[in-house]
């Protein structure tokens, strides 16, 4: 159970990122068309998991149109972008913002992902919600680097996360 802060209160989530060296757990989230996605789509590919709480809050944006902006500059990587949201409310925001260069994935129906990866907010406001984390995996899946973010009103540390994914 990781022990992170949430306006500067404490709060918890149901476990622990996945090691580095482990392989990722698989996942079935769902895209703006309501179709799946899972990790085997995407085998093959560097991985930048950017999971957050909601897009619909300020820092959240932020790591979207940043991971946006950077993943233009990426070989051989897909930077999903993850959250509890409705697909259709990522749709919108990607619409508005002009983010193409992400994929938008939602764990709305229920929240296995966040579960699964043992970042989902336990207690606080937020509870059951994901906690702000960025996960690099390479192209076998396997767990490269993990951050998540001690106050979730802070943004990821970017630059470590895409230089992960460039020394891979």
């Amino acid at each position: 159970m990781a022990q992170i802060s949430l306006g500067g209160n404490p709060v918890k989530t149901i476990g622990e990122l996945p090691k580095t060296g482990s392989k990722s757990p698989d996942f079935k989230l769902t895209v703006s068309d309501l179709s799946i996605q899972t990790l085997s789509d995407f085998e093959g590919h560097k991985i930048v998991l950017n999971v957050f709480p909601s897009v619909d809050t300020g820092t959240c944006a932020q790591s979207v149109r940043e991971f946006n902006k950077k993943a233009a500059e990426m070989k051989n990587t897909k930077v999903l972008c993850i959250s509890r949201d409705l697909p259709f409310a990522q749709a919108r925001f990607c619409g508005a913002e002009g983010i193409e260069n992400v994929i938008m994935l939602s764990d709305f129906k229920d929240g296995s992902f966040g579960k699964a990866y043992g970042l989902e907010f336990e207690t606080g406001a937020f509870q059951g919600l994901h906690s702000r984390c960025v996960i690099v995996l390479d192209e076998n899946g396997i767990v490269k680097y993990s951050e998540q973010v001690k106050e979730t009103a802070d943004e990821p540390n970017y630059s470590k996360a895409l230089d992960i994914v460039n020394s891979i």
